[in-house]
C-alpha cells in the first residue's frame, strides 16, 4: 500500500471518528415536530460518502481514487475555520494537511493501487 493512501485511510478514519462523536449534537437536533434536520442530512450523506469511499480504497476499486480525492476536499473549509479559530498557526497546518493528501493521492503509485474495475 503506498504512503499516500495510508495517510489518507488514516485522514479518513479522523474525520470517521469526528462524524461519529459529533452525532449526538445531530441527534439531539430532531425534536418530535420536525424529526429530519438539515443538518442531519447533510450529516448523514457525509457519513455514507466517507464509509463508501474507505470500502472502495480498501478494495482498491478504481472508483475509490476519485471518490478518495473528493473526500480530500474536506479540508478546503478547514482552512478558514482554523484560521479563525487557532489562528495562523491551524491554517497553515490544514493546508500542509491538504497538500500532503493531495500529493499522496496523486502520485503515480498511488494511481496505480487502484487497480481493480
Amino acid at each position: 500500500m503506498p504512503n499516500g493512501v495510508r495517510i489518507f485511510l488514516v485522514y479518513a478514519l479522523i474525520v470517521l471518528s469526528i462524524l461519529g462523536l459529533t452525532t449526538p449534537l445531530v441527534v439531539a437536533q430532531a425534536s418530535s415536530d420536525v424529526p429530519i434536520s438539515p443538518m442531519g442530512l447533510v450529516w448523514m450523506a457525509l457519513l455514507a460518502y466517507l464509509i463508501f469511499t474507505i470500502t472502495l480504497v480498501l478494495q482498491r476499486k478504481q472508483a475509490g481514487w476519485g471518490l478518495s480525492v473528493g473526500l480530500v476536499t474536506l479540508v478546503v473549509p478547514l482552512v478558514p475555520l482554523l484560521l479563525l479559530t487557532a489562528g495562523v498557526i491551524g491554517g497553515v497546518f490544514a493546508v500542509i494537511l491538504g497538500l500532503v493528501l493531495i500529493r499522496g493521492l496523486l502520485r503515480p503509485e498511488a494511481r496505480l493501487w487502484f487497480n481493480e474495475t
